[in-house]
């Protein structure tokens, strides 16, 4: 058991069998009454913030959180598997804990996978990554940049909004966190 003091930003701590990540802390020590800590804490797993306000002193459980390099292999069809970059073991993480980067994930794609006691708690993807477009209608003469946005199917599957002169074949940017189309690369 840790105490209040213990407390960090990225520090997980167990909170009624669930766990949260502190994302901000500040130590509070009133001229009138006993200290305490203001935090703001994040739910590992469906990412819900809360703020939440401890005494100092009060004992806190603090979990073992391994933030470890992994490389996408495949999808299995129940599971994606992903191959530690250090020692080459794999993994199978389920479609649930990947969630939404499964938009993004290519073969040999690089990710962080965080893990508890060995189990996966979620994939962290790169802030951007470079996919190609598979499919978008035809662009008109005269479109240009800021005359509006069409669907673009990627390469994974995942469908985005993208500027009228961009045409199937091109390769862009994409922001991993939103979905949205960040620019075209060379």
């Amino acid at each position: 058991m840790a105490s209040t003091a213990d407390i960090k930003n990225g520090v997980v701590i167990k909170i009624d069998g669930q766990l949260w990540s502190v994302v901000e802390f500040q130590h509070v020590k009133p001229g009138k009454g006993g200290a305490f800590v203001r935090t703001k804490l994040k739910n590992v797993v469906s990412g819900k913030t809360v703020d939440k306000t401890y005494n100092a002193g009060t004992k806190i459980e603090v979990e073992n959180v391994d933030r470890r390099d992994y490389t996408f292999l495949y999808n299995d069809g129940e599971s994606f598997v992903f191959m530690d970059v250090a020692d080459y073991d794999q993994i199978n993480v389920s479609i649930a804990t990947v969630g939404d980067a499964a938009n993004f994930l290519l073969e040999n794609q690089q990710v962080q996978i965080a893990l508890n006691n060995g189990n996966p708690l979620y994939v962290e993807m790169p802030a951007s990554v470079v996919l190609e477009i598979t499919y978008t209608e035809p662009g008109l003469q005269g479109d240009r940049s800021s005359a509006g946005t069409k669907p673009a199917t990627l390469e994974t599957g995942y469908e985005i909004q993208v500027p009228l002169f961009v045409e199937a074949g091109t390769k862009v940017k994409v922001d991993t966190r939103t979905g949205d189309y960040l620019g075209r690369v060379n």
